[in-house]
């Protein structure tokens, strides 16, 4: 069973977090290198940014938005082996910068990999 989840960026890191991957498009927003201690921004992870443009956040597109962020993931099959390699390893802890903590790529992104083991 791999242990992956999922953390706010802004949220203190912890000893707990294991492997820190931040799969956000764009850094956070006045956040620093050290405050983020993510072991890697795998910027590949995220959806495109025509995809994040039109999701907008609009929760009415959610279900729409997952089966197209799926889609993208399924054609970037080197990022995902490298994010499946090290929950292999450990807990992997994928970070966000949204505030819905409900509705967001790193949830749907969790999901994705838990399907693929």
């Amino acid at each position: 069973m791999m242990d992956i989840q999922v953390k706010r960026v802004y949220d203190p890191p912890d000893p707990q977090d294991g492997y820190r991957v931040l799969v956000d498009r764009l850094w956070p927003r006045g956040l620093k290198k050290e405050q983020v201690q993510a072991d890697v921004w795998l910027k590949e992870a995220a959806p495109s940014t025509e995809l994040r443009k039109w999701y907008a956040h609009d929760l009415e597109r959610w279900d729409a938005f997952r089966e197209r962020y799926f889609a993208e993931l399924d054609e970037r099959p080197e990022v995902v082996e490298q994010l499946l390699q090290a929950a292999r390893q450990g807990r992997l802890t994928l970070l966000y910068s949204h505030r819905d903590e409900q509705h967001n790529q790193a949830i749907v992104l969790r999901d994705y990999l838990l399907s693929r083991k």
